[in-house]
């Protein structure tokens, strides 16, 4: 069931409408304008729409190593599992009897 949820991004307003819940989508808002103000306070000037595909190269940024970091988190994972796989097949090899 689809809801309809207004917040306010950079003092525009918006009503946003989808299935997540609305305190979800209030607090991704805020994400955004926070990001929109932080991306502000280094420039003189710049228009609602340079501030907001500004934003959105940070915010997809962050996205990007934020996926680089699981990936290599990941692997990192799966070489220390196969690692004490070989140690755990060592060692059952090692106990049987020759």
């Amino acid at each position: 069931m689809a809801r309809t949820v207004e917040v306010e991004i950079y003092g525009q307003r918006y009503t946003l409408r989808g299935e997540a819940d609305e305190q979800y989508v209030k607090r991704v808002a805020q994400f955004v304008d926070d990001h929109m103000k932080a991306v502000a306070q280094g420039m003189r000037t710049a228009t609602l729409s340079k501030l907001a595909v500004l934003a959105a190269v940070n915010i997809a940024h962050e996205l990007f190593q934020a996926e680089q970091q699981r990936t290599e988190k990941e692997a990192d994972v799966e070489r220390r599992m196969l690692s004490l796989m070989e140690s755990i097949e060592e060692q059952v090899q090692s106990a049987l009897p020759r």
